[in-house]
């Protein structure tokens, strides 16, 4: 349990040493301690009267419950202070810089979550008749249009409810395109600077993955990829820009080789902010590219979603894109397009991945946020989410190891590595003591082809001077690693909750509340 794994990362036991007295209450100035809503509240107390409920007919059979369902209960002021001082032990966008390298956390305008609330949008209901909401069609359709035209691709499926579901939906695509031609191809190439979830996402749909290593430059092997082309391969998944942060300047040369060979390409989009209004990845041969709503197109993230992966695709793999999807016909009317109309215009399509089209309020906000900016202000949006990563990269390279930086530029997101510390000292240290400065951690461990890899993504919504701030306490934690100063170790010591001991919570997790055991009296 103790051993180094791939990525460098090792648990450790933080030796936490208190540095202010303790205070009766467990608080600290402002910093309101706050116990688990089931030790502070009752199943006897409740903020609200209810009448008694009914006597009824069971039709639970044998579920019915047979004792009280136990939830606890508070008045409305401690209801209130409960929520209030939890939430704020949270960090958030709106507090400040999330250095997360491959999640692009930036800010959400205003704007968009003002359209997003409008009534016509927010109110909608999947199941009501079109005809009740030719709206909110029309906001669909236009925000594939724009989707398709910044990529250069032929078509789009709007469903995909997140990247990795946009992945799959992409490698079911190729997979239908395949089983069209008669085509019993099976492996997908996935190269080491790739997202993590591609390799699951292929074999999830049947596939076998096989790894295609990387240049000591942090891109793909152009070589071996070439050479692993044969009639057994179905098509290369590669993330461009890749998670190294740089982008993959032989991608045309990688599409004509995977269609000469018969096969398809898939493209993480994941990192599309940095290329967005720059480059159309449909001018690159890429066949198949899931896009982020919530990362280039600014909708929230928080708690796993809601979350937004539409799917474009080329030409080739259009027809056996999934259901349902909008079509505005010639006299403005939009119709969306099921299973019961499918025949008639989209008769190779894969099937369905979800219930209703997609994720409504994502829609809203990503459109919104498209045209504020326009083509102009998307373009600049590259241009400053590169121009704000190569800051980063460039003012901490001779206080921490870049293994790439020799690459030339890097594009929205500096990779660094935990090369260089002091003895005993790593990447997971660095965090930690980050949160003492103030910071949600950057990315850690990941990519997997850097020793104790630090991923840091400033985006096109920061500052100077915010980045300049961040600069600062990375140098100071980073010379406080190479220095080997012990108190790091026991690092975050300011935050609501100390270092785990990260063994003891691998191996005897707990994972529930359980009401404690009633000691027994002696006899």
């Amino acid at each position: 349990m103790n051993a180094i794994n791939q990525s460098g990362w090792k648990p450790e036991m933080g030796n936490a040493g208190e540095t202010a007295p303790a205070t009766y209450t467990g608080n600290k100035a402002l910093m309101l301690e706050e116990a688990l809503i089931f030790e502070i509240g009752t199943a006897a107390t409740t903020g609200v009267d209810l009448a008694d409920a009914p006597k009824v007919a069971t039709r639970l059979g044998n579920l019915e419950r047979h004792r009280d369902i136990g939830l606890p209960g508070l008045s409305e002021p401690e209801t209130v202070r409960h929520y209030t001082r939890l939430s704020r032990q949270n960090y958030a966008i709106d507090l400040g810089f999330f250095p997360l390298g491959s999640c692009t956390m930036k800010h959400n305008p205003r704007l968009n979550e003002k359209v997003a609330r409008m009534a016509g949008f927010a109110d909608v209901h999947p199941l009501q008749p079109v005809e009740t909401v030719q709206g909110a069609l029309a906001v669909i359709n236009e925000l594939a249009m724009w989707l398709i035209q910044l990529t250069g691709m032929h078509g789009v499926a709007m469903t995909p409810k997140a990247g990795a579901h946009g992945e799959l939906c992409g490698i079911l695509c190729i997979k239908a395109a395949l089983a069209a031609r008669g085509d019993p191809r099976s492996v997908i190439l996935v190269p080491e600077s790739a997202h993590g979830t591609n390799p699951a996402s292929a074999a999830f749909a049947g596939f076998s993955v096989e790894n295609i290593p990387a240049t000591s430059e942090g891109r793909v092997d152009l070589a071996a990829l070439k050479a692993r082309l044969g009639p057994d391969v179905a098509g290369v998944m590669i993330t461009n820009p890749n998670t190294c942060g740089l982008f993959e300047s032989d991608m045309r040369e990688i599409s004509d080789a995977v269609h000469a060979a018969g096969g398809y390409v898939y493209c993480d989009g994941a990192n599309f902010n940095a290329i967005v209004g720059r480059v159309r990845p449909g001018d690159l041969g890429i066949d198949a590219m899931h896009i982020n709503l919530h990362k280039t197109f600014s909708t929230p993230h928080g708690g796993g979603g809601p979350g937004s992966g539409p799917v474009v695709l080329s030409e080739a793999l259009s027809p056996y894109g999934p259901l349902p999807f909008t079509a505005r016909n010639a006299d403005g009317h939009y119709a969306l397009i099921e299973e019961e109309t499918a025949q008639e215009c989209h008769p190779h399509s894969f099937g369905r991945m979800t219930a209703f089209h997609g994720q409504m309020g994502m829609f809203t906000r990503a459109l919104s946020y498209i045209m504020s900016h326009g083509a102009d202000g998307l373009r600049q949006v590259a241009e400053d989410a590169v121009l704000n990563a190569n800051y980063i990269l460039r003012s901490l390279e001779d206080v921490l190891d870049a293994p790439f930086a020799h690459s030339g530029p890097c594009m929205h997101e500096a990779l660094f590595s935990d090369n260089g510390l002091a003895e005993g000292f790593s990447t997971l240290d660095i965090a930690k003591g980050l949160i003492d400065e103030g910071y949600h951690p950057m990315t850690v461990y990941f990519p997997l082809v850097v020793h104790g890899a630090m991923l840091i993504e400033p985006t096109e919504t920061e500052s100077k001077a915010t980045l300049d701030q961040f600069i600062g306490a990375m140098r100071s934690v980073v010379q406080r690693a190479k220095a080997g100063d012990p108190m790091l170790k026991s690092a975050p010591h300011h935050a609501p909750r100390r270092r785990l001991d990260e063994t003891q919570a691998a191996r005897k997790p707990v994972l529930v509340w359980r009401e404690p055991e009633q000691a027994v009296a002696a006899e």
